[in-house]
């Protein structure tokens, strides 16, 4: 089974300024493709996967940015575009009302992938070595076990992420009886049918007081802006470390969860009117 764990990074100026450049490059690459699509179908050709990753090498002497990216990221460029080709088709499907696929503005694109090759983790002294970059340090608070499938450099804000995606053997947990109910609420995260209260992360509420105090246009407003920002992501984050917490709590002891149904809720609540 493929597991993935998210470590943070710690690039230095240049090694950031090299991620950046990087990112730019694959940017370009994914509008330009993305554009050769849109002028095929235009004169009615039909294009594969295959047909816009063999234009790759033909592009780069036109952007030479392209030479300074390993070759896998680039290839894992097409495969995201192509990717993103599948679901939108699928979500017409299924009858959603869905527009075409965008071209990528400046710092819309914030991943590499470096898929089965090109990275390096040195565990003992905490590094990641990443074709075409360099070395960085990496914080390994999980020890990395199994098979390195890739790993994805994501940019988030100011901060930088590995995401190492590994194939692990899973050991079933014993088996138990125990049941327990879970309401997602408003006022609370969850409310579980043992009386245990959740609360909702709250970490943004007083950077937004502040935002909306500023006046516009002012040094006060673009700091103010910054730590919205900042709160955002750390929001984003807490919220993400704080389901795995809780879930696992609850996987690892229990036998049966179940969650209560909005939709069934109101339908009760309906009926009674």
């Amino acid at each position: 089974m493929i597991v993935s764990y998210k470590y943070p990074i710690f690039p230095s100026k240049i090694t950031q300024w090299k991620l950046a450049e990087n990112l730019d490059a694959c940017r370009w690459l994914y509008n330009r493709l993305l554009q050769d699509l849109n002028v095929a179908k235009e004169k009615g050709i039909k294009l594969k996967p295959y047909d816009t990753q063999n234009l790759i090498p033909f592009l780069k002497p036109e952007n030479p940015q392209l030479g300074k990216v390993y070759s896998k990221v680039l290839q894992m460029v097409n495969y995201t575009l192509w990717s993103n080709i599948k679901g939108l088709s699928g979500s017409k499907k299924r009858g959603l009302k869905i527009g075409h696929i965008r071209f990528k503005g400046p710092g819309w694109y914030n991943t590499l992938n470096y898929n089965q090759s090109g990275f390096k983790i040195d565990q003992d002294h905490g590094l990641l070595y990443l074709s075409k970059i360099g070395d960085m340090r990496i914080k390994l608070y999980r020890k990395i076990e199994g098979c390195i499938k890739s790993i994805i450099i994501k940019r988030e804000g100011k901060r930088w992420f590995a995401i190492v995606q590994m194939d692990q053997k899973l050991q079933p947990l014993p088996k138990t009886e125990e049941t327990i109910g879970l309401d997602v609420g408003l006022t609370s995260f969850v409310v579980d049918s043992e009386g245990n209260d959740i609360e909702n992360p709250r970490c943004a509420e007083q950077s937004a007081d502040k935002l909306a105090s500023c006046k516009e246009d002012s040094q006060e407003l673009r700091r103010v802006r910054i730590i919205v920002e900042r709160s955002r992501i750390r929001l984003q984050s807490y919220i993400r470390e704080s389901i795995a917490r809780e879930t696992i709590s609850y996987i690892n002891y229990l036998g049966c969860i179940s969650i209560v149904s909005i939709s069934f809720v109101l339908r009760i609540l309906m009926s009674k009117v």
